[in-house]
């Protein structure tokens, strides 16, 4: 009894606001396997998983960083030299970045010529957006591979910058190592 009258007179003091310790790992990579018509190196800290979702087609994949919290959604397209096609999966992955107008501050968007040769759009979105990095790329004749970044969690952005940042060299990574398979 005598404890618990002297716990109760000890003074408390409330803990100052913290934020959360982010460790990221260093940056190593592997090789995709081959059962895909494209080949890319991604981290080793990531899981390659097929898109599950009702819309899934062929080939789309979910890259996941279980430890981050992050998710890379990749999704694929065989253009088959028709040029409509290819104007019209510009148009909607331009659509989906433009969708994000409602919270981005701004929409940054790049081209990255590849080793391969290949042109990439890059897509960066600063603000309280679902998806802070996105991109497309394509031969224009045969192939287009479209990617976006996103989080699972209700963590502000700019407390995720870090993340953010580190998933960001493991694309342009991916983006400098992709190829695809039946090109020369």
């Amino acid at each position: 009894m005598a404890a618990a009258i002297a716990g109760c007179s000890a003074e408390y003091t409330p803990k100052p606001k913290g934020y959360n310790r982010i460790d990221l790992p260093e940056a190593v990579y592997q090789q995709l396997p081959d059962e895909h018509p494209y080949t890319f190196e991604y981290s080793k800290h990531a899981k390659i998983r097929l898109d599950s979702s009702m819309i899934a087609q062929p080939h789309w994949i979910n890259i996941i960083y279980p430890n981050l919290g992050a998710n890379v959604q990749l999704t694929y397209k065989a253009i088959n030299n028709n040029p409509k096609m290819l104007n019209d999966l510009i148009e909607d992955a331009r659509k989906l970045t433009g969708k994000h107008q409602v919270k981005a501050y701004s929409i940054e968007e790049s081209e990255i010529k590849t080793p391969q040769g290949d042109v990439a759009s890059v897509f960066e979105l600063t603000g309280e957006v679902p998806s802070q990095f996105q991109f497309y790329v394509t031969d224009t004749t045969t192939h287009f591979f479209r990617g976006a970044l996103y989080f699972r969690t209700a963590t502000q952005n700019d407390s995720l910058a870090p993340v953010i940042e580190y998933v960001k060299k493991d694309i342009i990574h991916l983006l400098n190592t992709l190829q695809f398979k039946d090109k020369k």
